[in-house]
């Protein structure tokens, strides 16, 4: 994997800040104060394990390969307890040649502000300063199965439109027989049975109502809702008994 070294604090940003005049402090020309921002980078082995972490994952690989930085990307990292942005001071280390003895003094503080807005417009320097390149990023990724079948479509070339003479399927004929009966037409080749099987007859009687039990949720009387229901279908029969 070709990474930049990453042993110690080795990525780190200088400026040079401009101070103030201030003569009741004895200085009465413009003074040029060196800053620095030394950023931990994260180790080689951690960066593989992260990659292959990001690359089983379509929804992140896809966003990373198109250069855009997946807002929740640094739920990859909490996974093998590494984080991408600074989580303490551990993670990176400021000076500055002013005499103040607050750390950070203002000029580092403009430094922040700077190096926030640059952040703003291409994200990926974090990842430069955390240990690894845009273009290494890039090329571990679609080294994944994920990224090859992803970088095969964005490379892939647009094919030629060819024309055609209609928006339409073309019909197609079908062979019909010479002749044709009206009867077999609407009845078909093969005729339904003439008869139908009488479905046997239910072993339990009434087993749609029995299948309630005593007491339903929708019976709020204190007999047996069976009961009721079989002295009901008695009275019926009994009543129209001259008619069956």
């Amino acid at each position: 994997m070709p990474l930049s070294p990453t042993d110690g604090f080795k990525f780190d940003l200088d400026a040079k800040v401009r101070g103030s005049v201030n003569p009741y402090f004895g200085v009465y020309k413009e003074p040029l104060y060196s800053t620095q921002i030394k950023f931990e980078p994260i180790s080689r082995a951690k960066w593989n394990a992260v990659i292959a972490v990001i690359a089983s994952k379509a929804s992140l690989i896809s966003r990373l390969l198109l250069n855009e930085i997946p807002d929740n990307i640094e739920d990859s990292f909490k996974l093998l307890d590494v984080n991408l942005l600074p989580r303490s001071r551990k993670d990176f280390k400021t000076s500055c040649s002013c005499p103040d003895y607050s750390n950070p003094c203002k000029h580092i503080a403009g430094v922040y502000y700077l190096l926030a807005a640059e952040l703003d417009n291409d994200p990926f320097l974090l990842f430069e300063l955390r240990g690894i390149s845009r273009e290494d990023l890039k090329a571990e990724l679609a080294k994944s199965p994920l990224g090859q079948a992803l970088s095969a479509e964005m490379n892939a070339q647009e094919q030629d439109l060819v024309p055609v003479d209609s928006y339409y399927t073309k019909v197609e004929g079908m062979p019909v027989p010479e002749s044709t009966s009206l009867k077999t037409f609407w009845q078909g080749e093969k005729r339904l049975p003439q008869t139908l099987d009488t479905p046997p007859t239910m072993s339990v009687a009434a087993i749609a109502i029995k299948k309630q039990g005593d007491f339903p949720s929708f019976w709020h009387r204190d007999n047996s809702f069976i009961e009721a229901m079989e002295e009901l279908y008695q009275r019926v029969k009994t009543k129209n008994k001259p008619l069956l």
